[in-house]
């Protein structure tokens, strides 16, 4: 086995170690043990744990990160394609590479140099935001509100990826398409003028606009 080889062999290794006992409950020896090296052969590729474990940190964001870039900047004919293709992106990913997202959405990125799960999805969000903002402007709310509602766009497919990686169930098709189901109609139904019905001011406020309206608030 060539030094590029048993470099990948590592990686492949230590990558289903850390998805199953992660970061603190895998050590050096374990990786070895399991490639069935000495404890040195690991030491000489990786210089320890920590270098192991921030190029399999490393190698799963750059994935991640680049197939949802690639899904959200094509083309598309409307703003739920967008959405669709994003949800897509991650559930794919999520699919191909289970250990991989078990790894970036539970562990802290120590020595990482291209960032960590949250930061991929503050980043996808920002770029939802982008997309979002503009329409939401013509329509009349306020910009101010996209970043909110991107976060939240961006936090419901993560969540449930979460959920869908042990189980997958149901199938990628429909959690994608009920996904988006909820995001795009909660978004096309939204109001102008968001209110608590649990706050007493918002209560206060909607009898007051219901009785300048001439109408019987309910």
């Amino acid at each position: 086995m060539s030094s590029g080889e048993r470099r990948e062999q590592l990686i492949s290794v230590a990558r289903a170690l850390f998805a199953e006992r992660g970061f603190d409950g895998t050590s050096v020896e374990e990786v070895a043990a399991r490639a069935q090296v000495s404890k040195p052969v690991v030491y000489g590729h990786f210089g320890g744990k920590e270098g192991l474990y921030a190029v399999v940190v490393d190698r799963e964001v750059t994935t991640l990160d680049n197939a949802i870039k690639s899904a959200i900047s094509q083309p598309s004919k409307s703003y739920r394609e967008v959405i669709e293709r994003g949800t897509l992106a991650l559930l794919d990913y999520i699919d191909d590479r289970p250990d991989g997202f078990r790894i970036l959405s539970r562990d802290s990125p120590v020595g990482s140099t291209t960032g960590s799960f949250a930061s991929i999805l503050n980043d996808i969000a920002t770029r939802v935001e982008d997309l979002l903002g503009p329409p939401l402007v013509r329509r009349g709310y306020d910009p101010v509100i996209a970043g909110v509602y991107s976060q939240a766009l961006v936090g419901l497919v993560s969540s449930a990826g979460l959920s869908w990686v042990d189980t997958r169930r149901p199938d990628k098709a429909k959690v994608a398409a009920e996904l988006v189901n909820l995001a795009w109609n909660g978004l096309s139904s939204l109001e102008h003028r968001a209110t608590l019905l649990t706050d007493p001011r918002e209560t206060a406020q909607i009898t007051r606009d219901a009785g300048a309206a001439g109408a019987q608030p309910r």
